[in-house]
């Protein structure tokens, strides 16, 4: 008992001095960081920012696949991917990366941190050394979904991406990485804390709590809604409509190989820029065993996400119908057999490893408060020169990436090494 005492006075000082440290780097950054003043007057992007002006133009249907008959496919260079939480989405991101420094396209990243200031909606003045008029060409960091913000600040021709995933599954995750975040959370007893939050919610769940959003219908939240609003009101359908018309892709997690083959063709890519690592992946011992009941309220609880996967869930499998299913099939297993051969060439081991057995800290990936969850890679001592750079670039994790790309991510670094100094 007394055990118990002193660790919960211990943690309730790491809390106080986190916060305390927490805005005082927030207050900083309001002084050290002048807001930028936006002229109210829009200069125009042009319509396009890639590199060469030829470029087939997007079809005019949202949520389409295929370019324009008798028009050159040329690969899509002007990008918005929504990246959506606990959704593979750094997978994604590290895609993107990729492709990105491939074609030395201009992304459009934060400026202090890896997120533009989530949960915060997206404005043009978290992009760092924005100047109204200025072309980018990929924006994908975390965000708050504001279509008409983002709509401003990229080219008529970028193509809109997204991924979702199974509303149950993504709250389990949720849930479990954002949970020394959510006061609403402290208090629930016993080893499966999942299931006494989900016996009965509303006990515990307080809309107006801090960070209560990663508690329910996050993926609505992400796009830019008001995840608390009724599930059987009217806005629903008519918002699931609008994130439809705005996206012309929207992948699921539950089926990423399929999902990355209808990027690839979406976007006129090939196969090597689709290849990929699973970043970010959980330790099993980690993940709360989903019931058939627990699922069933993880799905109700999350009521208007689930109508939201359900409506891109048949979105889908119509876009993998006009694809081919035969093709389909044989462009994922073409994808599986690259992914294992570079697998093969790349990953010591050919598996991922606990955060304590990854040798490099730059191989090392950003953990979840107070545990250390998130599974790494290590690189193979000897790679060919062919596949060198290749290799590390796949392996590498989002906050490392960033920084080679040479974002100002001072505000995580400094928070990161508050973590450690408290031992979080």
């Amino acid at each position: 008992m007394v055990q118990k005492k002193k660790h919960w006075r211990s943690m309730c000082k790491g809390l106080v001095l986190g916060t305390v440290l927490t805005s005082f780097m927030l207050l900083l950054y309001s002084y050290v960081i002048p807001p930028l003043q936006v002229s109210m007057m829009e200069i125009p992007i042009p319509y396009s920012c890639s590199s060469y002006p030829a470029q087939a133009r997007v079809p005019g249907v949202a949520n389409s696949t295929h370019s324009p008959l008798g028009q050159e496919c040329l690969p899509k260079l002007d990008i918005m991917f929504m990246k959506t939480h606990k959704t593979a989405s750094s997978t994604i991101l590290n895609i993107l990366f990729r492709f990105g420094e491939k074609h030395r396209l201009k992304f459009a990243f934060p400026n202090g941190r890896n997120d533009f200031y989530y949960p915060s909606y997206f404005e043009r003045s978290q992009v760092q050394d924005y100047q109204p008029g200025m072309c980018f060409n990929i924006i994908c960091n975390h965000m708050r979904f504001q279509y008409q913000e983002v709509r401003k600040l990229l080219p008529a021709d970028t193509i809109f991406l997204t991924v979702l995933r199974d509303p149950a599954y993504l709250f389990e995750s949720s849930f479990h990485y954002f949970g020394r975040i959510i006061p609403l959370t402290w208090k629930l007893q016993g080893e499966d804390k999942l299931a006494e939050f989900l016996r009965d919610p509303w006990h515990y769940y307080d809309p107006n709590g801090f960070n209560a959003h990663y508690l329910q219908n996050l993926l609505f939240f992400d796009l830019g809604y008001d995840n608390n609003m009724n599930a059987n009101s009217p806005l629903v359908d008519q918002y699931i409509q609008e994130i439809d018309q705005h996206f012309h892709l929207v992948m699921l997690l539950e089926y990423f190989d399929e999902s990355l083959v209808l990027l690839k063709d979406l976007l006129c890519w090939e196969l090597e820029d689709i290849l990929y690592f699973k970043l970010n992946a959980r330790k099993d011992s980690t993940v709360s065993k989903m019931t058939g009941e627990l699922y069933e309220k993880a799905t109700y609880w999350n009521l208007i996400d689930a109508k939201l996967y359900r409506y891109f869930n048949t979105t889908f499998w119509r876009k993998v119908e006009a694809y081919g299913w035969e093709r389909m099939a044989r462009d994922v297993a073409e994808l599986h057999r690259e992914n294992e051969k570079m697998k093969s060439i790349c990953i010591d081991g050919g598996r991922p490893v606990d955060a304590n057995a990854i040798q490099e800290s730059s191989m090392q990936p950003w953990q979840p408060l107070g545990q250390k969850s998130i599974l790494g890679y290590n690189l193979k001592k000897k790679i060919n020169k062919k596949h060198r750079k290749l290799c590390r670039k796949m392996l590498t994790p989002e906050i490392q990436y960033l920084t080679d790309l040479g974002v100002n991510l001072w505000i995580t670094k400094l928070w990161s090494h508050v973590r450690e100094f408290l031992k979080w």
